[in-house]
């Protein structure tokens, strides 16, 4: 049984992670072990080789559908033909030196089972190679208006830079960067090893340099040897008409700095919307309560109803019930990256009055004798009036 630690519980993911989910953990992780950052310190090296060895399964749809149903056992040649594989590939046989075929992937999984990456064409896990920066993260609040029109907004944070003191070289400025005398600048080391399929060459990383190729004597006194500082910064950042809460704008570039010569990371920002005094959203289609008069509601009539871009008339039709609902085409919120607007529903309440007057009360009270019904009211005019016309 392999007593190698889980794929996904390497890379910190679990098993449903999308391919965008897999490679920002590889990232993070990758910087966090990278041997130009922790030179020496063998731990860190021995994560970063973990980190490449999970990543180059689980970037791989093939790979990880089988690793998914084998584990381990896939890549595993004691447990016969790898997990269900049926050889290695493009592999052709054995000859006295060692292989005489192509591995076709193979050669990183077997490489790290023997400390290092097979030679003769396979991918091995170069500490030198580039790596993008890292995705920075940006929560930025604004106006219910704002998100349904749109805006530009200036944020604030950090980020980390190119050393301008070294120009990200790490040496002091006056001092060089030697190539390290040991890997030859590559970063890595070729070890000859002789093992159950014959005699094999792989790869490790350079002990004398971390892995970075290089040597550098006087570390530059800004960065202190890292090459990059952290530096506070400004970008504006347009938010397109329609956005919604928790929704996420990317803004390429603007993350932490590559490493190697790697591109940047991007910028993700978060948006929070504040919550409107008048109106719902949901969707693009907004939601409102409007308190008609008990009169507009029994006669009908002209009344103003509140939208984002302002006041505009609607006309009630007689005999509205309370509760009843209308809609107000493209009065809503912009469709995100879209042409056409959501709607408007308005929620009618009938306000009924709490206290009348006498003369109003009178005029109610006609106005039931001209419905049919009694107003029961003990002492009432109207009662008084009804008892008098049966006797």
């Amino acid at each position: 049984m392999s007593n190698k630690r889980d794929y996904y519980e390497v890379l910190g993911i679990n098993k449903t992670a999308s391919d965008d989910e897999i490679k920002s953990a590889y990232r993070k992780l990758a910087k966090k072990y990278h041997p130009d950052l922790n030179p020496g310190d063998k731990a860190a090296e021995a994560s970063f080789k973990e980190v490449n060895e999970a990543y180059e399964v689980l970037s791989d749809g093939e790979k990880r559908s089988k690793y998914d149903q084998f584990g381990h056992a896939a890549f595993d040649p004691s447990a016969g033909g790898y997990g269900g594989f049926s050889g290695f590939g493009g592999f052709s046989g054995f000859s006295s030196s060692g292989f005489s075929g192509s591995f076709s992937g193979f050669e990183d999984i077997l490489g790290s089972m023997f400390g290092g990456g097979f030679t003769g064409g396979g991918r091995s896990a170069n500490p030198n190679a580039p790596i993008a920066g890292d995705d920075l993260r940006y929560s930025l609040t604004i106006t219910f208006e704002e998100a349904a029109f749109g805006c530009k907004k200036e944020v604030s944070y950090r980020r980390e830079e190119k050393c301008e003191s070294c120009g990200g070289s790490g040496a002091k400025q006056g001092s060089d960067v030697k190539t390290c005398p040991k890997c030859k600048g590559t970063g890595q080391v070729r070890i000859q090893q002789n093992t159950v399929f014959g005699s094999m060459m792989s790869t490790r990383v350079c002990d004398s340099c971390g892995g970075s190729g290089k040597i550098i004597d006087k570390p530059c006194d800004t960065c202190k040897g890292n090459g990059r500082v952290s530096k506070a910064v400004k970008v504006n950042v347009t938010v397109p008409a329609g956005i919604d809460d928790a929704q996420t704008i990317r803004v390429s570039g603007k993350g932490g700095a590559g490493y190697n010569g790697g591109p940047d990371g991007d910028l993700l920002v978060t948006i929070r919307v504040k919550n409107h005094k008048q109106f719902i959203r949901e969707g693009f289609n907004l939601y409102t309560t409007l308190v008609i008069p008990i009169t507009t509601a029994v006669l009908g009539g002209e009344v103003k109803v509140p939208t984002l871009s302002g006041e505009v008339k609607y006309n009630i039709p007689a005999g509205t019930q309370s509760g009843t609902t209308f809609r107000l085409k493209e009065q809503g919120i912009q469709k995100l990256r879209q042409s056409g607007k959501g709607d408007l529903y308005i929620n009618v309440t009938v306000d009924i009055p709490k206290h009348i007057t006498d003369e109003q009360r009178s005029l109610f009270e006609q106005l039931a004798v001209t419905f049919g019904t009694e107003h029961i009211e003990s002492g009432s005019l109207f009662s008084r009036r009804k008892k008098t016309k049966k006797k």
